[in-house]
């Protein structure tokens, strides 16, 4: 690549970061870092109606927390501004008048009216055709293309116009976007070619599915699609930058985990997929989850804290903290999660599953469970101080392995299987572990 590689991303200030358009950036960030180019952010707010209070920072904000940043924007400021096409019009008006002067383009008047739009005039018979990234070579034909609007009568340009413009001006040499661009294309080279400008290389991404194989809808319930979204939830911005950078794109290696170093090195467009890319919501979690296993006990409790105050769940100590996060680590797909995972853990409706109860009878466990708890008085109530009370009620009752830990989880917990039990009774606490056996006990002496 002999030039310097530049590409753009270029939003709508319309509302948030939707997932598609996360991956838009994203593909053309990797681009950019990987051939040590530039990235351009630029925004495309001619839309006026459309355009929201607050739309433009909530896209470079999500942007900044995916983990992208970028050389020239709005924000930044850069060698080829402005960066906001409200801010480029006269630039707009100046070439379509040349257009106007060299024959390419007619003006349009209103009826009963001197305001007029202005029409590209589309050659009558001519091949277009050009190198796609993705997916090969593409052909039209001019006879195809209408003559179309450049800029309306409000002297706003229109997206195939303006976009030529810009990307002629700020010397972008790539153009990576989705596969719904693809019939605006020739248009575009229409434009490059009326001015005699060099034409950048075109790559249209596939859609993304859900899985069902439909077309992602923001009318679509079933997956969460707005990048702000799975910010709130708790998903960690290292395994959604992960996650979308394999929405349409295979590494060189078999590995699903990589970091952002290793992503940008092994990244290549000729690895763009050319079957639609389908949005996995088992594997972005499985993608979280492991991320979150990476986490040390302290970080995780430090993200986790928030999710819990705000649920208004009480917050001892920050050793009981540790504590709880670290038995629920392996279990979370998600940060927020942990306060389900918490309610989980300390429900007040103890139930035993007939399963359960049926082990404690079976074993005879309810010599076990009176002597625990006789032990209990004794105690005070940290994993240090269980532990040998739990291998002291073994002692004393002849009992050990699964007889003795299984039915000591049960009675206390509910569960068959779980993290260490020592933790566990202390993150429970003495008064709810007491009064768990205290009801075992009285269902296994009524059973007896």
């Amino acid at each position: 690549m002999p030039n310097k590689v530049r590409v753009r991303y270029a939003p709508s200030p319309t509302g948030q970061l939707h997932i598609g358009n996360a991956r838009s950036a994203l593909f053309n960030y990797l681009f950019a870092r990987h051939f040590g180019g530039d990235f351009i952010v630029r925004i495309e707010d001619t839309d006026v109606l459309r355009n929201v209070p607050g739309g433009e920072e909530s896209q470079l904000s999500n942007l900044k927390w995916l983990g992208l940043d970028w050389d020239e924007s709005p924000d930044k400021g850069g060698s080829y501004g402005p960066y906001r096409q409200l801010e480029r019009l006269d630039l707009y008006k100046e070439y379509a008048e040349k257009l106007l002067e060299m024959g390419y383009a007619y003006k349009e008047y209103r009826e009963n009216s001197n305001k007029y739009a202005i029409r590209f005039k589309v050659p009558g018979d001519v091949e277009l055709t050009f190198k796609d990234l993705v997916r090969g070579e593409l052909k039209f034909h001019s006879k195809d293309v209408e003559d179309w609007i450049m800029v309306k009568d409000n002297g706003i340009p229109t997206y195939n116009f303006a976009v030529v413009i810009d990307d002629h001006l700020m010397k972008i040499t790539h153009v990576l976007r989705g596969e719904e661009h693809i019939t605006n294309t020739p248009k575009q080279i229409l434009v490059y070619r009326a001015f005699g400008w060099k034409v950048p290389e075109f790559g249209h991404m596939t859609i993304i599915v859900n899985e069902q194989k439909k077309k992602l809808s923001k009318r679509d319930k079933n997956v969460i699609q707005f990048i702000r979204e799975y910010q709130d939830m708790g998903y960690l911005p290292e395994a959604m930058f992960n996650f979308i950078s394999l929405l349409g794109w295979s590494p060189t290696t078999n590995e699903e985990i990589l970091t952002q170093e290793q992503i940008i090195d092994q990244f290549d467009p000729a690895r763009l997929s050319k079957a639609p890319a389908m949005f996995d919501k088992d594997k972005l979690a499985y993608i979280n989850s492991k991320y979150i296993k990476m986490l040390s006990v302290e970080e995780l409790a430090a993200k986790c804290r928030p999710y819990l105050e705000k649920a208004g769940i009480h917050i001892p100590t920050d050793d009981w903290l540790n504590l709880l996060v670290g038995i629920l680590q392996d279990r979370m797909s998600y940060i927020g999660e942990i306060v389900n995972l918490h309610n989980a853990f300390f429900h007040d409706q103890f139930v035993l599953k007939e399963e359960a109860f049926q082990f404690l009878i079976d074993n005879a466990s309810l010599s076990v469970l009176e002597t625990f708890r006789n032990h209990l008085w004794l105690s005070d109530f940290t994993p240090e101080a269980i532990e040998p009370l739990i291998k002291q009620t073994g002692l004393d009752t002849q009992t050990k392995g699964k007889p003795l830990f299984m039915s000591l989880r049960i009675a206390t917990t509910g569960d068959n299987h779980g993290p260490s039990l020592p933790i566990s009774l202390a993150l429970l606490g003495k008064d709810r572990v007491i009064k768990r056996l205290d009801q075992t006990i009285s269902q296994l002496r009524g059973e007896l």
